[in-house]
C-alpha cells in the first residue's frame, strides 16, 4: 500500500504521532526496501483478563499488522514485577512470579482474538532483562538523570506532596525504554499515559546508537460509567474473554454519547460509514438502540463469531424487549453460615449466590431498587427467607440466578 493509504489508517484515532516526519521516512524507505517495520507494544500482566480499553491499542497494532508491517506484543513479565507507576498516587504492591505466571497464559491466548497468531511475534522482557548485570543496570541508569525522571507529572506531584517514591520505580520506564533497544523498535504503541515511557524509550535508543523510534499515542477508554477510565478495579469494565452474552449485554447498557465514542475507538468502521451513523443519529433516522445493536453484535463476532453474536442478539431481545426469562439459568451450589439454616437473610444469600461481591454492595443493590425475588422488586433490606422451594434471584437486567434447596449448603 502506498505511503499516502497507510498514514490514513495509522492516523486515525491517535492522539499523538511523534514524529510524524520521520515515520513517513520510516513508510517510506520501508516502501522502497520491502522491509517491514518492526511495531512493538507492551503489557505487564498485571491481572488475568484483557478488557476493551486494552482493545484501543491491540486494534491499531491489527493495523500495522494488515498493512504487512511485523509486530511484537511484548509480556513484561519482568517490568510486572515492579509494576508501571503511571499514573498511580502510591507505590503499587508487586505481584509474585507465580501471579505473573498465571497471568500470561491469559494474555497470550486472548490477544489472538485481535491479532493474527501466524503474523504475531510474542516476545517476553525476562529474556534481556533478566540477564541484566549489575554493571549493564548501572550503564542504563547513566543514560537518564533524576531531573528529568521527575519532569513526569506523577513523579512530580508525589515529590511535591512528600509521598514516597522507590527507587525501583525510577527504574520502569528505563526498563521499558531498554525493551525497545533489545527489539530495535520502528515503532511503539501506548495509551496517553504510556507517553512519558515511550519518549524515555525513543531518548535511549538515541543513546545506544539506534534510530529512535516513533512515538504513537491512543486515547484512554472510557469504561461502561462514561466518567473514569476502563478498569477492571473500578467494575466499570468489559472483558473481551467475559461470556459473550455479558459483551453483548454490558455493550446495551452504555449511554448514548459513549456509544459514539466506542464506535470511533472500537469500531472497524471506516470514517465515511462513522460520519453517516453520526448524521444519522442526530436526524433521527437511526434510532440509538439500534445502533448500540450493530456495535454490540460487532465487538462480539470480533470475539467470538458473527454466529454467536447474532444468537446473543436474539436472546436479549427476547428476554429484554419481550421480558421472558433466559432460556438457561444457573442453579449454583450455594454455602451459607450455619446461622442462616432457619430463616436465610437476603444479603448473605446474595453474596453466596455470586449476585454480590460483598454484603454491602448487596445492600446497595437492594436499595437501589436493583434486586428482584420471583421477578418482584426486592424493597425490605431485612428480608429473610426459608430455603425451602425454588426461588429466581436476579440483579439488574442480565444476572439470573435459581437457588433450589437441594444445591443449599450450610457450614457445621
Amino acid at each position: 500500500m502506498e505511503v499516502k493509504e497507510q498514514l490514513e489508517i495509522i492516523q486515525r484515532g491517535t492522539v499523538d504521532i511523534i514524529v510524524y516526519e520521520e515515520l513517513v521516512q520510516k513508510l517510506e524507505r520501508s516502501c522502497r526496501t520491502g522491509i517491514p517495520l518492526r511495531v512493538k507494544i507492551g503489557f505487564d500482566p498485571t491481572a488475568p483478563d484483557l478488557h476493551l480499553g486494552h482493545t484501543v491499542v491491540l486494534q491499531k497494532l491489527k493495523q500495522f499488522q494488515d498493512l504487512g508491517h511485523e509486530v511484537i506484543f511484548l509480556v513484561g513479565d519482568f517490568t510486572g514485577l515492579i509494576g508501571d507507576p503511571s499514573g498511580k498516587s502510591e507505590t503499587r504492591k508487586p505481584l509474585t512470579k507465580a501471579q505473573l505466571q498465571e497471568n500470561m497464559r491469559t494474555y497470550t491466548r486472548q490477544v489472538f482474538k485481535i491479532l493474527d497468531p501466524q503474523k504475531t511475534v510474542i516476545r517476553f522482557n525476562s529474556e534481556w532483562l533478566g540477564k541484566m548485570s549489575a554493571e549493564d543496570l548501572i550503564f542504563l541508569c547513566g543514560k537518564y538523570t533524576v531531573a528529568r525522571l521527575l519532569e513526569r507529572d506523577d513523579f512530580r506531584q508525589r515529590f511535591e506532596q512528600r509521598q514516597p517514591i522507590g527507587l525501583h520505580e525510577f527504574l520502569y520506564p528505563l526498563l521499558q525504554g531498554y525493551d525497545s533497544i533489545a527489539l530495535r523498535a520502528d515503532v511503539e504503541l501506548g495509551g496517553t499515559d504510556q507517553t512519558f515511557n515511550l519518549l524515555v524509550g525513543r531518548e535511549l535508543q538515541r543513546e545506544y546508537g539506534q534510530e529512535p523510534q516513533i512515538v504513537i499515542t491512543l486515547p484512554l477508554l472510557e469504561g461502561t460509567d462514561g466518567v473514569q477510565k476502563m478498569s477492571k478495579s473500578l467494575g466499570n469494565y468489559i472483558g473481551i474473554d467475559e461470556p459473550a452474552a455479558e459483551i453483548f449485554g454490558k455493550v446495551m447498557s452504555i449511554s448514548d454519547p459513549l456509544m459514539l465514542r466506542y464506535y470511533e475507538l472500537l469500531s472497524d468502521k471506516t470514517p465515511e460509514e462513522l460520519r453517516q451513523l453520526q448524521q444519522g443519529l442526530a436526524e433521527g433516522l437511526i434510532h440509538p438502540r439500534d445502533a448500540k445493536m450493530a456495535l454490540a453484535k460487532e465487538l462480539v463476532a470480533r470475539f467470538y463469531s458473527a454466529e454467536v453474536a447474532e444468537q446473543v442478539a436474539a436472546e436479549f431481545l427476547r428476554v429484554f424487549q419481550q421480558r421472558e426469562l433466559p432460556e438457561e439459568i444457573p442453579a449454583p451450589v450455594i454455602q451459607l453460615p450455619a446461622s442462616q439454616k432457619e430463616r436465610t437473610w437476603i444479603v448473605p444469600l446474595l453474596v453466596a449466590a455470586g449476585l454480590a461481591r460483598s454484603s454491602s454492595e448487596a445492600r446497595r443493590l437492594i436499595l437501589q431498587g436493583g434486586v428482584r425475588l420471583n421477578r418482584e422488586p426486592v424493597r425490605d433490606l431485612e428480608l429473610k427467607l426459608v430455603l425451602d422451594r425454588e426461588y429466581l434471584l436476579q440483579v439488574g437486567k442480565r444476572r439470573f440466578v435459581r437457588i433450589r434447596p437441594e444445591n443449599v449448603r450450610f457450614a457445621p
